[in-house]
């Protein structure tokens, strides 16, 4: 079995993951953190999450580390 394989079986399986625990994941405040930036003026609104797209980058740089490894 390649690399590419493999990699499409993992990438499925956490897909098929995500699809299971939906409604538990659409609880965690994720993109509503402190320090993501929102602005809000009549006719305008400006959101920018930086703390949530740091958090999902250590996450999927851990994950794909981990798949690495394997």
């Amino acid at each position: 079995m390649s690399n590419i394989q493999k990699y499409i079986i993992v990438i499925g399986i956490i897909i098929v993951l995500i699809g299971i625990f939906f409604p538990y994941i659409s609880k965690i405040p994720l993109f509503r953190l402190p320090g993501d930036i929102v602005i809000e003026k009549p006719n305008f609104k400006f959101y920018f999450p930086i703390v949530s797209m740091i958090l999902i980058s250590i996450f999927l740089s851990l994950l794909f580390w981990l798949i690495r490894k394997l």
